[in-house]
């Protein structure tokens, strides 16, 4: 890994700013190590073909003096499911295979605006529903720490060129810990804002439906500060920052047992630590269960599962042999399970909003919540059920920690705290009130500044 591949996005905008290096350099730089690394790990799988006139451009504009943007020069990757001008989006899905979006999305418009380059586009899992980066038209994304390892989904092509430095920071979206998990698996940071924070549209499959309840876009990076770099252009908000002295004396919740699958001791040992590293920083912490959270991944299921089928049935139809393994998985077995009735259906969402508001009130004496991301951090390629200090639970079921926030529609940060005996990186999640995003990156810098030591070379 070469220094300037190295350097954290914010330290890449100041230096290009201040002429240190340009952004030809640094594209260049970032395709080199993207050739030394890709073909190991398929994480990049459509590059942007006209990266160095974009450079060329950027760095133009440093040199006549004209005003920049506060992404400057900088190299990200965008998940493929999310829609870029120009580039193709496949979402992962041999019907979409050879589809090209005439306007950026949203989010991605944003992004560019501010002066980022996009690099190009991330795997994902196809059609964003699954805990993989696997696909028919892409195949398997590795996880960089051990290739025989899943990178988490559905953004684990982004967790893991953003693991190695292949890209500086980039968008990932999130509706089940789709952003969280693939952050966890792979070692980097994750922000699942609020719903309706920063744009959703311009994505595949749309946020729509019972979707628009917890379905969000949302920023990766290596580090709590680049996460907020690229929040406050998101959301377009200034960049201003909330200082560790005013979260002391805030009050904290923290659990590793939501009665809903169990974690390792070492996933308990992590968040135990990260909010001991806050107690530490003046905050007031708890190991408490907060109210409602036994119920995430039940309602999770009741809410948004029947809609993915509506969703593969609406874009398989007539050619359901194109579609890969988890998709012909999933409408083979749609009806085993009877669906619900509209009433059933009205009734899950009524305790969602009754528990939510329920939870929202606890919450607005303890504003931050810290938990794990899932039960394991990351398992083999294809792996259906986890092993949890000898029990059996099924892959989606460890996550129920991350499927909640999505539920009750929390902001959460995820960042790396540990390690796994076996040298894997252990996340942990930070939740906060809704559109507080800034007291949860907040509290992820203060436990970030306090366990520091997970960066691996690449």
């Amino acid at each position: 890994m070469n220094s300037l591949t190295n350097l954290s996005a914010a330290q890449l905008i100041q230096q290009i700013r201040e002429k240190v290096i340009s952004p030809v350099e640094v594209i260049d730089q970032h395709l080199k190590h993207i050739a030394n690394l890709n073909p190991k790990l398929n994480a990049i799988v459509t590059l942007a073909p006209d990266l160095r006139e974009q450079a060329s451009r950027a760095e133009a504009a440093v040199m006549r003096g004209a005003e920049l943007g506060p992404l400057h020069g900088l190299p990200i990757t965008i998940k493929d499911t999310i829609e870029t001008r120009g580039l193709r989006s496949t979402s992962g899905s041999a019907m979409r295979a050879n589809f090209v979006p005439e306007a950026d999305a949203p989010a991605v418009a944003r992004l560019k605006a501010a002066g980022a380059i996009i690099l190009g586009k991330t795997n994902a899992a196809e059609m964003a529903m699954d805990y993989n980066a696997d696909n028919p038209v892409f195949g398997r994304t590795n996880n960089p720490h051990d290739q025989t390892l899943s990178p988490g989904g559905s953004s684990g092509g982004e967790a893991a060129a953003i693991a190695t430095y292949m890209s500086a920071a980039g968008l990932g979206s999130d509706l089940a810990g789709s952003i969280r998990i693939p952050a966890h698996f792979c070692g980097v940071a994750g922000l699942k804002p609020t719903t309706g924070r920063i744009p959703g549209e311009g994505q595949f499959p749309p946020s729509t439906g019972p979707y628009s309840l917890g379905a969000v876009i949302g920023p990766m990076a290596r580090c709590v500060e680049d996460l907020e770099l690229l929040f406050c252009v998101l959301a377009g908000v200034e960049s201003s920052s909330l200082s560790r002295e005013s979260l002391r004396g805030q009050r904290v919740a923290w659990y590793a047992d939501d009665s809903v699958a169990p974690v390792t001791d070492e996933t308990r040992a992590a968040v135990k630590a990260a909010a001991h590293a806050l107690s530490d920083a003046g905050l007031v912490i708890e190991e408490t269960l907060p109210p409602g959270i036994e119920r995430g991944h039940d309602l999770w299921l009741q809410l948004f599962a029947r809609a993915s089928v509506v969703q593969l049935r609406n874009v398989y139809q007539g050619h359901e042999d194109q579609g890969g393994d988890f998709v012909r998985w999933r409408l083979a077995t749609a009806d085993d399970t009877p669906a619900q009735t509209l009433d059933q259906y009205i009734e899950s969402w009524m305790e969602r909003d009754r528990l939510r508001e329920k939870l929202l009130q606890w919450m607005s004496a303890v504003p931050l919540l810290v938990a794990p991301v899932g039960s394991v951090n990351a398992p083999k390629h294809g792996a259906l059920k986890a092993s949890v200090n000898g029990a059996a639970v099924s892959m989606f079921k460890a996550f129920s920690y991350s499927q909640t926030f999505n539920v009750f529609d929390l902001p959460v940060v995820c960042i790396p705290v540990g390690r796994s005996s076996d040298g894997l990186p252990i996340g942990v999640q930070i939740a906060g009130l809704p559109f507080q995003e800034r007291m949860g990156l907040a509290a992820a810098k203060i436990v970030e500044e306090a366990i520091s030591d997970w960066r691996d070379e690449f």
